[in-house]
């Protein structure tokens, strides 16, 4: 079992070798070099040699430690309908953490709750068209899309065909805390709205005992 099993850690380990994650992982060109005498046959239409198949091995596994915060990108540079907590400039927010004291599986279950308890008929004068789940891997994979739609206002009349603007939000589970991401579709500015929404749901959080600061507009 355990040869199987190690068997199968350095097909991987090729794959990685022969072709770059999505995620960004890359390799040197000494991992691609031509391999030691000593080198094993992984299986999958190469050699490469045990030291190089077990780094790349364990940068699989700690990469999926990290996977579900990547799995939420950065606004653009610059951006004024976007916020993100993977951002680097000034459309990042801090993420959401739970208290310390708090289990996953109860994070989850109040991060649903939350997210479940913003009003279909918006509120603050955003999200007047309602909001619909498009994604939802929250208890398998930690992820959740949510689409939120505007009202049917003079904008939305005469510089999107008359129908509503449509944003994004993204949440992503990590360790202890909830990479977030809101961004419009379409325009340049989207008038404060992502930033009413992130504060309205951050509130409902921080009355269940999370960290999750207010967007300072």
């Amino acid at each position: 079992r355990q040869t199987t099993q190690m068997a199968s850690k350095l097909k991987i380990a090729c794959l990685l070798l022969s072709a770059p994650l999505a995620h960004g992982l890359a390799f040197s060109s000494a991992s691609r070099a031509t391999p030691h005498p000593t080198a094993l046959t992984t299986g999958c239409g190469a050699s490469t040699s045990r030291r190089a198949a077990l780094l790349s091995t364990a940068a699989l596994f700690s990469l999926t430690a990290t996977e579900r915060a990547n799995a939420i990108s950065a606004c653009p540079k610059g951006a004024n309908n976007c916020w993100s907590t993977e951002s680097t400039d000034n459309t990042k927010i801090v993420p959401w953490s739970w208290p310390s004291d708090t289990s996953r599986a109860a994070a989850l279950s109040a991060l649903k709750t939350t997210l479940d308890a913003y009003p279909q008929e918006g509120q603050g004068g955003v999200d007047l068209g309602g909001w619909s789940v498009a994604v939802d891997e929250l208890s398998s994979k930690g992820y959740m899309r949510i689409e939120y739609k505007s009202g049917i206002g003079n904008f939305a009349k005469f510089f999107n065909g008359g129908k509503p603007f449509v944003d994004d939000l993204e949440v992503s589970v990590g360790e202890g805390f909830v990479a977030v991401r809101s961004s419009s579709r379409v325009g340049d500015s989207d008038f404060g709205v992502n930033a009413k929404r992130l504060n309205f749901l951050a509130a409902l959080l921080r009355e269940k005992g999370w960290e999750a600061p207010p967007i300072k507009v």
